[in-house]
């Protein structure tokens, strides 16, 4: 039998499982499905594999104990909900890890500590930390406290941003599916893709938008798009079912591998492109959207042709050309109630008028992701 080399070579692994996976019917912790997937990291861990666990199931895990028969659709329902499962969630797993002796840390992120530097920069120590010390993270969204505005939406994403937090050498993206199939896995003739090598290999792919247990957020949608942005980032990923995970991390062919397609980005980059929500947009001309797309250039205030929404310096933006489209993004260096007075003028003109502070440019290179292939 072939193994997949780009499992068999990893070191360090992160293992993204969906609440799906790991709770009964009614809501409540699954204990066998927990204990089967610890024995399976466990065993990873035992070959000298780090491993990174990304776990939904907080919100889930909670619907029992207060007596809620399916999630709840408000915000303040879920983070109540996640507050009483979360505690549950990490204790089972504490308690199975140390049938192995291992030591279960908790790490709980917001959109903000993968956006923001000072945030990312912890967030990334404080992982790397608890890996040197041989323990094995189990990292989850802050439920508890994050808004609407500040939420990953779903732990597929977040699992492909700590992949490239941590450096890892391989994406594991557990689901109750057994990998990508060219349609719905219940229609008659589906045929499971053993790999995608890139992103022509989904064009012929028709993927759902839900799941079909109820207590996650996440569907192949967001699945492929984790994919996505592990695979843009050099990343392999590997997507199967909880139930094969094991034969999924020893490099055996079950369900879908994804090729890395691109070569490990700026963290920051890569976070802007998918981990921030726009706060409003620049409008260019098209001379500008040239220079930034082809020339790889800074947007200048010569190019402007206006702006809309609201956001202040250091917010993240939308790059628009003449017909609407968003070519990029990046974080901004003036308010926008102060884009009009910049809007085609030169640099020159700018701090011959209004001083040297608005010499700078509206969006540096090094602050801009491309959006368009």
């Amino acid at each position: 039998m072939t193994l997949r080399r780009e499992v068999t070579e990893a070191r360090r692994v992160v293992v993204k499982v969906g609440s799906s996976s790991l709770t009964t019917a009614a809501g409540g912790i699954d204990p066998d499905r927990v204990r089967s997937l610890v024995d399976v990291l466990a065993a990873a861990r035992e070959r000298g594999v780090e491993v990174v666990l990304v776990s939904s199931g907080a919100i889930a895990a909670g619907l029992a104990p207060l007596g809620l028969a399916r999630r709840p659709r408000g915000l303040a329902a879920q983070q109540a909900a996640a507050s009483v499962g979360q505690g549950l969630l990490v204790h089972r797993y504490t308690e199975e890890l140390s049938r192995h002796g291992l030591v279960a840390g908790q790490v709980l992120l917001t959109l903000d500590d993968v956006t923001r530097r000072a945030h990312y920069r912890n967030a990334h120590q404080t992982l790397a930390q608890l890996l040197e010390l041989g323990v094995l993270p189990i990292v989850n969204e802050n439920d508890t406290v994050a808004t609407s505005e500040i939420r990953f939406g779903d732990n597929d994403r977040l699992a492909a941003l700590v992949a490239h937090l941590v450096h890892a050498d391989l994406l594991v993206l557990l689901s109750d599916v057994d990998g990508l199939y060219d349609g719905p896995p219940t229609r008659e003739g589906a045929r499971l893709l053993d790999e995608v090598r890139d992103e022509t290999d989904l064009q012929a792919v028709s993927i759902g938008s839900v799941g079909a247990a109820g207590v996650g957020t996440g569907g192949m949608v967001t699945k492929v798009e984790a994919a996505r942005i592990a695979t843009g980032a050099g990343i392999p990923v590997v997507l199967t079912s909880a139930e094969r995970a094991g034969e999924a991390l020893s490099g055996t062919g079950v369900g879908t591998l994804f090729h890395a397609t691109g070569r490990r980005r700026p963290t920051r980059l890569l976070w802007l492109a998918h981990a921030t929500e726009s706060r409003g947009a620049l409008h260019l001309d098209a001379g500008a959207v040239r220079a930034v797309v082809d020339r790889r250039a800074s947007l200048l205030a010569a190019g402007l042709t206006g702006a809309s929404g609201s956001f202040v310096a250091g917010d993240p933006v939308d790059l628009a050309g003449p017909d609407g489209t968003v070519v990029a993004r990046g974080l901004v260096n003036f308010d926008a109630e102060e884009v009009p007075a910049l809007v085609g003028r030169s640099t020159a003109q700018l701090k011959e008028e209004l001083g040297a502070a608005y010499e700078r440019e509206v969006v540096h290179r090094d602050d801009l992701v491309l959006l368009t292939p």
